[in-house]
């Protein structure tokens, strides 16, 4: 079977309908980036940090992976598909994939404010335990904190990232705008001649000077429209 590596960000999740960080009206026009997702904001008002996600993780229990993530859970069953994704929401594993590498961290995880990347201290939430409260404390006696890589923060799984990379066979862009390192570097690792196509419905730009396959779609449409393509070419 074929290497599929899929980089997903934002526009994955949009039609979900998970608010968007970066467009008018996401989340950074209603809480400054600095308060909400930096160690610096979080030592400043670590309750709001809290709190906010909170709200964020019993948003993911009102929301449904949409059908571009079930179209790439679906291909599965053609290719080996390794997820690479920028989003910190579990619906590409709800959605059935069962490879999915979280660069930024999960929402439905807390972890040691101490020692946020040690593995013995971070645990998953259950839906009923969402509500994170001021003194709950992880294994090492410190405030448990949400398993996000802030702004800021070393990006612990990129190099993982890499690795599948560079050993892709195909290589999908769903989503992101490519503007957040390190994810967007990955695009470098991919071996020349493997073909790289790009979903989205707003123009992205890519300087990388390679050729890039781009379905200007949202991320069901134009998962619709690669399955086939890559399907078709399969044959």
């Amino acid at each position: 079977m074929k290497n599929l590596v899929v980089l997903t960000g934002a526009g994955m999740s949009a039609e979900s309908g998970i608010s968007t960080f970066r467009d008018a009206g996401g989340l950074w026009d209603q809480y400054p980036v600095e308060q909400v997702a930096t160690p610096e904001g979080y030592a400043a008002n670590p309750e709001l940090v809290i709190n906010f996600y909170n709200d964020r993780r019993k948003q993911l229990l009102e929301v449904k992976p949409n059908r571009g993530h079930e179209l790439l859970a679906e291909l599965e069953k053609n290719f080996h598909v390794t997820v690479i994704t920028q989003n910190v929401d579990n619906l590409h594993e709800r959605a059935g994939s069962h490879e999915v590498i979280h660069l930024h961290g999960e929402l439905t995880k807390v972890t040691s404010s101490y020692n946020p990347n040690d593995p013995r201290y971070i645990k998953e939430l259950r839906p009923d335990e969402y509500e994170v409260k001021m003194g709950d404390k992880a294994g090492d006696g410190s405030q448990l904190r949400p398993f996000i890589v802030w702004f800021g923060e070393a990006v612990p799984m990129i190099e993982t990232a890499v690795e599948y990379v560079e050993k892709a066979d195909i290589f999908v862009i769903i989503g992101t705008s490519l503007n957040v390192y390190p994810a967007a570097g990955l695009l470098n690792y991919v071996r020349d001649g493997v073909p790289v196509y790009l979903i989205d419905p707003k123009e992205v730009r890519i300087v990388s000077g390679r050729p890039v396959h781009v379905i200007r779609k949202g991320a069901s449409e134009g998962m619709e429209e690669l399955k086939k393509m890559l399907l078709d070419e399969a044959k």
